[in-house]
């Protein structure tokens, strides 16, 4: 039980920060990140934004599913 909060605490951390840096409407994820990351990531923009909203999606769904157990617990 001790464990499933713990991991729920870090895939909360995780959903925040994936929101956090998921890009505006009218902005770019490349203006906030430079140089190195992009790099790291890919060379595309692009391509880091959507690995960086399939990483959240996957975090929002362990969230729920995490959420369900802890409740029926």
């Amino acid at each position: 039980m001790f464990v499933l909060k713990i991991l729920h605490f870090i895939i909360a951390i995780g959903v925040i920060v994936g929101v956090l840096l998921q890009s505006g409407k009218s902005a770019g994820l490349s203006g906030a990140i430079d140089g190195g990351a992009t790099t790291f990531f890919g060379k595309s923009g692009k391509k880091m934004e959507d690995k960086i909203s399939k990483a959240t999606t996957i975090a929002a769904v362990l969230f729920m599913i995490n959420s369900l157990i802890l409740a029926i617990f």
